[in-house]
């Protein structure tokens, strides 16, 4: 009987301590996040730190634009606490993803708040029908700004569904947002550098509408603000001809377009190969981009060694 009366206070008390480890288990839980794509889930990462698990729908070197969602992004939605988009039209495709999900997290649209660059259908320049009408250009994380927004925006969206994680989003955000404040700076300072007369670049299609807007370079692009649409051989020859007259002495790649078009503009235009740039999606993990800063830095580096060989 002695022996069995101390089992019993044994189990009691092992009992005692795995409900006493109950509430710390439940705080370890990470809030689950999926990002629609990779420039998104590093935002994610730097805002919600130890407290978040990051999903990414979109792979880094992966095209958002025109991505076909596999029946295991439908699962993740399904098991998210919150999910972030970017907006903008940048992903026609998740609308009908959530709902054949069934996914039940609420939503946050990162660039809520970003005044957006419009865009009008042109047949000369984004081989679209005559007419085919505004629409807005996705592509704000370009500015540092906008960045800025997105990060607000999924610091409040991680503290409504993690209010005990409020104070550590808005110290990591305000944390973040000082690098950005020093990003923005090496900007500008970079650009500032550049002659204005030399400040045109060539990219593959029209991803850096904001960068100019706020930064000064002029982008050229053959195609328009989504890689869905093809360049027409009108728009070759245009920006070839642009090329050759105005003496822009690089064209750059970037890693989520099929390089063969820009390849096709430089051997026909005289114009060198500028190196990759990264305009919709990060780098694999090894790579030169693997979060927004440092794709940031990188295209700066690129532009600048391009530009200061004129």
């Amino acid at each position: 009987m002695p022996c069995g009366r101390f089992v019993k206070k044994a189990i009691g008390a092992g009992v005692l301590v795995l409900l006493g480890l109950v509430p710390a288990l439940a705080a370890q839980v990470p809030v689950r996040v999926v990002a629609s794509f990779s420039i998104l889930g590093d935002l994610v990462a730097q805002v919600g730190g130890d407290r978040v698990a990051v999903t990414g729908l979109v792979r880094p070197d992966a095209d958002a634009h025109g991505y076909t969602p596999a029946p295991s992004d439908a699962r993740t939605l399904a098991a998210a606490d919150l999910v972030v988009v970017n907006g903008l039209g940048l992903e026609g495709w998740i609308d009908r993803l959530i709902q054949a999900s069934g996914a039940k997290a609420p939503l946050v649209v990162a660039s809520s708040g970003v005044k957006p660059i419009e865009e009008e259908g042109d047949a000369h320049t984004h081989d679209e029908p005559a007419g085919h009408g505004h629409h807005s250009d996705p592509h704000a994380w370009q500015s540092i700004a906008n960045t800025k927004i997105y990060v607000g925006n999924i610091r409040d969206g991680l503290a409504k569904v993690d209010p005990e994680g409020a104070a550590t989003y808005a110290a990591n955000a305000a944390a973040y947002l000082s690098k950005l404040d020093a990003l923005d700076g090496e900007v500008r300072a970079a650009i500032a550098g550049i002659p204005p007369e030399h400040r045109r670049i060539i990219t593959t299609h029209d991803a850096f509408g904001y960068f100019s807007a706020a930064y000064g370079l002029t982008f050229i692009a053959p195609q328009g603000v989504s890689t869905d649409s093809e360049a027409s051989p009108r728009d070759v020859a245009r920006i070839i001809r642009q090329i050759r007259r105005d003496k822009i002495p690089a064209v750059f790649l970037e890693n989520i377009a099929d390089p063969r078009l820009m390849q096709q503009i430089a051997r026909e235009s005289g114009a060198v190969i500028g190196g990759k740039v990264y305009s919709d999606a990060l780098s694999a993990p090894d790579g030169p981009a693997p979060t927004y800063l440092a794709m940031m830095r990188n295209n700066l580096a690129a532009f600048k060694t391009a530009l200061n060989k004129r």
